[in-house]
């Protein structure tokens, strides 16, 4: 199995960064693609960015241009850079990861960091 550890959340005002980091162990061979996601009060849980085991990227188009992630491998680390950030950045970020073979796929969740943008 994988363990998904956030960290990085906090509070910032309108226009400023924030880093996260999603440390990752167990299986990670059996990973195939990680993601962030986020969930705002009241509203459904949505996509921000994923990368695949090549370094693919693909980004919700509300945070493209802001929003950078990446993994370190060597430290086994996931990581989303946000920038000019905006209240509606605001809400709880997940850590995930697509595990196992194409037959028998399973997404691992972690236990999310808060993201609050003030304006």
């Amino acid at each position: 199995q994988v363990q998904l550890v956030e960290s990085g959340g906090g509070s910032v005002q309108a226009g400023g960064s924030l880093r996260l980091s999603c440390k990752f162990s167990g299986s990670i061979f059996s990973i195939n693609s990680m993601s962030w996601h986020r969930q705002a009060p009241g509203k459904a849980r949505e996509l921000v960015a994923q990368i695949n085991k090549l370094g693919g990227t693909n980004y919700l188009g509300a945070v493209r241009g802001r929003f950078d992630i990446s993994k370190d491998d060597r430290n086994n680390v996931l990581i989303l850079e946000m920038n000019n950030l905006k209240p509606e950045d605001s809400g709880v970020y997940y850590c995930s990861a697509v595990i196992g073979p194409l037959v028998n796929r399973q997404t691992v969740w972690g236990q999310g960091t808060q993201v609050a943008v003030s304006s």
